[in-house]
């Protein structure tokens, strides 16, 4: 009985040159439907627990200015959050984060972008990175409206609290050069 899947011919010996099926499946061609699906299902698993209703904000220029919280975020939570595969950054980013493997290459690294952006900007572009680029990528984090390709369970909540942009935004900012 033949499987749906193509396998590789390997030789039963090098001198024989037969072949026979080998029990190794060639998922090659696949990877990024597989890489495609493990980020959906990611954030998909992810989304319930953190949803909760957006907080007023306010943009000026090209940034927020003022907390979501009311008080600045906790860095060390932020790189956690930064470092973690099934919700941010790390999957689209890299950055200088050595000991964290298969960083992203999808998106600018994030060295120096407490350098390369203020506070304010950094905020704005965790909330709402359609407001740069309208064909970004990019997740708009902290909206709940205007959102396409958006799971009917997941309509209308942010992907990130006000707490946890806030925490991603402090240790953003200390990524210096």
């Amino acid at each position: 009985m033949e499987r749906a899947l193509t396998r590789r011919c390997a030789p039963t010996s090098p001198a024989s040159g037969r072949g026979k099926w080998s029990s190794r499946l060639d998922l090659s061609s696949h990877i990024p439907s597989i890489v495609a699906a493990v980020i959906t299902l990611s954030l998909a698993l992810a989304l319930p627990t953190q949803a909760e209703e957006l907080v007023p904000y306010t943009i000026v220029g090209d940034g927020i200015p003022d907390s979501l919280t009311g008080s600045p975020g906790d860095a060390a939570r932020g790189r956690a959050l930064v470092l973690a595969r099934t919700t941010t950054c790390i999957l689209c980013h890299s950055g200088p984060f050595p000991e964290t493997r298969f960083q992203g290459d999808l998106a600018p690294d994030l060295g120096g972008a407490g350098n390369r952006w203020s506070v304010s900007q950094l905020r704005l572009r965790l909330v709402d990175a359609s407001r740069f680029n309208p064909e970004t990528i990019m997740p708009s984090y902290y909206r709940n409206d205007g959102l396409v390709r958006v799971r009917r369970n997941f309509a209308g909540k942010p992907i990130l609290s006000a707490a946890e942009i806030e925490d991603i935004v402090a240790f953003l900012a200390t990524l210096r050069d």
